[in-house]
């Protein structure tokens, strides 16, 4: 049902505040995924190793997305007559959505891949031999005993994430297109 303006506002502000928080620990779980692992695994001609960095890019791209669309839905919360506010909602929503859904996927190939090649692609900087020996050797430019599982904890963790943004990116939508009473 229709709302009275101080329910939208509430709405709103918690929505928006949700969306803000979650785009901030997907963008700080990117980037822990960045840095410590797909910086030395990334390799052009390496297909799977590619599409990790392709997905692992396309989730702070997303992230960056949802905070700016929590940032527009708090805005809209503290100022609910402008009409290109609401319209910016609407729009920032969709798209936060929409890269969300393909962002999902895209880490769920990704671990998909992972555990079918059982982390090949992860360990290919470091030499098998000396890795074993020594778990920080000089042939491999990060700790190769807990990438596997750290990997897939991120992204399991950014899956989670993800959800959670495409939940409120559509409550979000909702919102607005209530709003905008189309």
């Amino acid at each position: 049902g229709h709302l009275d303006p101080g329910s939208y506002q509430r709405v709103l502000m918690k929505t928006g505040l949700v969306l803000l928080i979650a785009g901030h620990l997907n963008f700080i779980t990117a980037a822990l995924v960045h840095g410590t692992v797909l910086r030395f695994v990334v390799d052009p001609r390496d297909a799977i190793s590619l599409q990790y960095a392709v997905a692992n890019s396309a989730s702070v791209i997303s992230a960056l997305l949802t905070i700016s669309c929590g940032l527009a839905v708090l805005m809209l919360s503290r100022y609910l007559s402008p009409t290109t506010l609401k319209w910016l909602v609407l729009m920032l929503s969709a798209s936060s959505c929409l890269c969300c859904l393909c962002c999902l996927l895209g880490m769920a190939i990704s671990i998909g891949l992972t555990l079918g090649s059982q982390g090949r692609a992860l360990l290919a900087p470091c030499s098998l031999t000396n890795a074993a020996l020594d778990p920080v050797s000089r042939d491999c430019p990060f700790d190769p005993t807990r990438v596997y599982s750290s990997t897939l904890c991120l992204w399991a963790v950014s899956l989670l994430l993800h959800s959670v943004e495409i939940i409120f990116s559509i409550r979000c939508l909702l919102l607005a297109v209530d709003l905008l009473q189309l």
